[in-house]
């Protein structure tokens, strides 16, 4: 009976790990290397490798993940098909035209989604035709008025067809994925009595509080299918959403923390969200991946857990060190003040005291080599531009040391009249030793480490706030801080004292 049940066992296991056979065979094709690929979201990823001989190719099922796959032969050419560990898949196609010279030996999921190829094709060709029939005529004239006709019917049997198709294969990974291409059907608008509507976007409203309707998100096999990855692009693109990095923060967080929080989904929506503002060359568009990485990286739940369950802790650490100085920095916030001491060693000073529209937070070094170029130059841009209109610099830079002399000596030698400050060597010790001597009668904590409040590594930096000390444009130029200050001031008749630096623009970077 112990044989008995082990060789059960046995059996049950071979057939579970190595049952799932994915067969190919491509007539043109000649004997070489090819490549199983996968989608994630929208990318295509290599999954195995094999070599195929007289046009035959197999491959390990148990090693896949359901979803949208790809053969990809020579010439970078390839095709696509449906795995759902069925316990065979087999497909016959030849080089000339996979599609159409594609046959399905086994496989129901292909069988369906074939079929529904084939159909979408043959649609397309014929409502093209009548398009392009419909082009060479009047718009209004009967004949224009029959083809709209039969093109609006070409696409209503398409969606009865599509909705056939969903209805009869509800056990199918391939209804899923039709369904997800449906698009969002918008009702009537509401009209008062007089039949007047009573929201004039009332379409644009209804789509985007519907644009998921289709989407079954309980289905992580979905992930792995590009027209997932195309949707969500989409969602978060300027095609239906307003770019602007508030409006992007509050809907990532809407979207993503209705997601199963153990899911592939949330994982890669949330990885998606931050990868395609990180890359985003808008000033301010940091906030979204700031904001992302803070509530779905950095934060713990009770057991001390990050959401990013697929992180280790180390990869944690680094991705979240210095995020309150990355937090403290973004657009629309007021962040700490600072309040240091001048050239004099005496004096203290802070920008909340600076009565002025606007302030430009200055960070710099004076042993740093694009700061000896912008420190002049910002100078010139306060003194012949800024200070008579009531824009003030409060510039921040290092003095431990022996750049306690090089500040002062830059300071003295290039005649810096706007507010100069630094945690000088004196006061450095000073709050080593006795910190209460100057925290909080004079100072903060947070002013005497401000490379990580602000998040301060590099220099130069600029930040702009408004009178309200909030943040409204950064990581600036002194050609674009000009331009930016004249433009907030609605100085158009100003000559411009500095055109654009390229090496300037490169070292003012992140």
């Amino acid at each position: 009976m112990k044989n008995f049940l082990l060789l059960v066992f046995i059996t049950l296991l071979s057939s579970s790990l190595f049952g799932q056979k994915m067969k190919f065979k491509v007539t043109g094709v000649p004997d070489t290397t090819v490549h199983l690929i996968k989608y994630y979201g929208k990318k295509l990823l290599y999954a195995d490798t094999a070599f195929m001989k007289n046009g035959v190719v197999e491959f390990n099922g148990s090693k896949q993940e359901a979803g949208i796959m790809g053969l990809l032969l020579p010439d970078q050419k390839y095709f696509e098909f449906i795995y759902n560990a069925e316990p065979d898949l087999y497909i016959e196609t030849d080089m000339k035209d996979f599609i159409k010279e594609m046959k399905v030996k086994k496989s129901a999921e292909n069988q369906v989604f074939l079929a529904y190829i084939h159909y979408l094709s043959e649609k397309k060709t014929f409502a093209n035709k009548l398009v392009e029939e419909r082009d060479l005529l009047t718009e209004g004239t009967p004949e224009y008025e029959t083809l709209t006709e039969k093109i609006n019917s070409i696409s209503k049997e398409v969606l009865a067809y599509q909705k056939k198709l969903i209805a009869d294969n509800s056990d199918k990974l391939v209804s899923k994925i039709v369904n997800m291409s449906l698009e969002v059907v918008i009702p009537e608008a509401p009209v008062d009595a007089d039949g007047k509507k009573l929201d004039s976007l009332f379409n644009y409203h209804y789509f985007f509080e519907h644009y998921f309707d289709n989407v079954d998100f309980t289905d992580d096999r979905l992930v792995n299918t590009p027209i997932f990855g195309n949707k969500l692009d989409q969602y978060f693109s300027k095609t239906v959403m307003l770019q602007h990095w508030d409006t992007i923060v509050k809907y990532s967080f809407k979207f993503c923390d209705n997601l199963n929080p153990k899911s592939k989904m949330f994982q890669y929506a949330i990885t998606e969200i931050i990868l395609k503002y990180q890359k985003s060359k808008i000033m301010g568009m940091d906030k979204v991946p700031v904001y992302m990485l803070d509530r779905y990286y950095c934060a713990r739940n009770d057991d001390g857990k990050s959401p990013a369950y697929w992180m280790t802790e180390d990869k944690l650490e680094s991705v979240c060190e210095h995020m309150d100085g990355k937090k403290n920095t973004v657009l629309g916030v007021a962040p700490p003040n600072i309040s240091l001491r001048d050239t004099t060693d005496q004096n203290w000073a802070d920008f909340y005291s600076l009565d002025a529209e606007y302030k430009i937070l200055y960070f710099w070094s004076p042993d740093c080599g694009h700061c000896k170029k912008v420190t002049p130059k910002l100078e010139q841009l306060y003194t012949e531009k800024f200070k008579g209109r009531n824009v003030e610099v409060f510039a921040v830079s290092k003095a431990i040391g022996a750049d306690f002399e090089l500040w002062k000596k830059f300071s003295r030698e290039n005649k810096l009249t706007f507010t100069n400050v630094a945690v000088t060597q004196s006061l450095y010790t000073l709050a080593q030793n006795n910190p209460r001597a100057v925290v909080p009668k004079y100072t903060t904590f947070d002013a005497l480490n401000y490379h990580l409040t602000y998040d301060i590594f590099a220099t130069p930096r600029v930040i702009v706030l408004d009178k309200n000390n909030v943040i409204i444009a950064k990581q600036l130029t002194i050609s674009q801080l000009e331009d930016f200050i004249d433009r907030m001031q609605k100085v158009t008749d100003a000559p411009k004292l500095f055109p654009p630096d390229p090496e300037e623009e490169e070292s003012m970077k992140d």
